[in-house]
């Protein structure tokens, strides 16, 4: 029978019953997808299940290959996991060839469509509303920003004190990610045993937004060597070690390479966007402003002066952190790149290369997760 649950109410029902055929993951949240979607994973495949599982888009596949990826008997397991996303952008006659398998699902098979929001005119989105477990994952209402945001911090091993996490609420303008990434941010800010206070949360956003140390990409990327220098000024005036912001700029520049790589393989550009919190249309024309060979110069040169912050003698650490930062914004200024290739096809994709790991720089480690 069709019911609704929330994301948080999903790992419960999941843990007092078997999983549904049929889930459609929907609303404008996309943490909340993205968290529903990680519980059904792990009740489903747990651990090392990946040859049981599809995953399909609605832009993409249509509703025969739906039907036939979702009738596949699993293989050394009790069930398959097929998960469509895009489901929203699914053609009105794919989702009329589907209407059959919603009135009859496989029963070794969960198959999960998630998407922000589905056409209720349309057929099928009738149909799987109707047959259906729904996950609502729309945005959370302002009484329960507060109750998340304890829980994460809970999570992440922080104490934050009233104010802060008032602050906190208010300066995320109620994106998860956003919250998300502010916490983790003072994560690794903040000692170990001290309570987060409001204060800590303004130090780490700045004085305006995106000033903190882990925007300064975003700065390098415009060659804006003033506001670059300015970002860098605060964050040693707060207090922020340079070895941590050498650390967390280092991580910045890795994940960018990843991304771009991802992309150049044929990923998609939703999911690079949700990696760097940012606008889709935007994510080529930013990466198109770092090369290969860019991130490269950038790997050796946070080589360079990871070993001047750590060797002493005469090198005062805010004059490398400043040539640093200088040497990447001239890099870009340089550079006349191409956005990352859109692959046409298997063939057409263009072979990944081998990632540069800065292994000697830890202190932004924690940031990773």
């Amino acid at each position: 029978m069709a019911s609704t649950v929330s994301p948080f109410q999903l790992e419960a029902a999941l843990n007092q019953g078997a999983p549904s055929p049929l889930y459609l993951v929907v609303g404008e949240e996309d943490l909340l997808r993205d968290h529903a979607l990680a519980v059904l994973k792990a009740k489903i495949l747990g651990d090392g299940g990946e040859f049981n599982y599809d995953l399909l888009y609605g832009d993409e596949a249509g509703g025969s290959d739906i039907r036939s990826c979702a009738a596949e008997i699993p293989v050394f397991a009790e069930r398959r996991l097929v998960v469509v996303k895009a489901a929203d952008k699914l053609p009105a006659r794919e989702g009329e060839a589907l209407l059959d398998y919603v009135k009859e699902p496989v029963e070794t098979t969960t198959l999960v469509f998630v998407g922000p929001k589905m056409d209720g005119r349309m057929k099928f989105p009738q149909a799987l509303g109707r047959a259906a477990v729904t996950v609502d994952c729309a945005p959370l209402r302002e009484a329960q920003l507060l109750p998340w945001i304890a829980r994460e911090a809970e999570r992440l091993g922080l104490r934050l004190d009233e104010p802060a996490r008032h602050t906190l609420k208010e300066s995320a303008a109620g994106s998860l990610y956003g919250l998300r990434r502010e916490l983790e941010k003072l994560a690794s800010y903040v000692p170990a045993g001290r309570d987060v206070t409001a204060a800590d949360v303004q130090a780490l956003r700045g004085i305006e937004p995106d000033a903190s140390v882990f925007d300064l990409t975003v700065a390098i990327a415009a060659a804006d060597r003033g506001r670059t220098l300015a970002i860098l000024a605060r964050n040693l005036e707060a207090g922020e070690a340079p070895l941590r912001i050498l650390g967390s700029l280092a991580w910045q520049y890795r994940r960018l390479w990843k991304v771009k790589e991802s992309l150049a393989a044929g990923g998609r550009e939703g999911e690079a966007a949700r990696t760097l919190r940012m606008d889709p249309m935007k994510v080529r024309p930013f990466l198109g402003r770092f090369s290969d060979e860019q991130l490269l110069t950038a790997s050796r040169l946070f080589l360079d002066a990871d070993g001047a912050l750590k060797g002493g003698g005469n090198s005062r650490p805010k004059i490398v952190l400043e040539r640093l930062l200088l040497r990447l914004c001239d890099a870009v200024k340089k550079s006349s790149v191409e956005p990352p290739p859109r692959p046409s096809g298997p063939a057409g994709r263009v072979a990944a290369r081998p990632v540069s790991n800065v292994r000697t720089i830890r202190s932004g480690s924690r940031t990773g997760r």
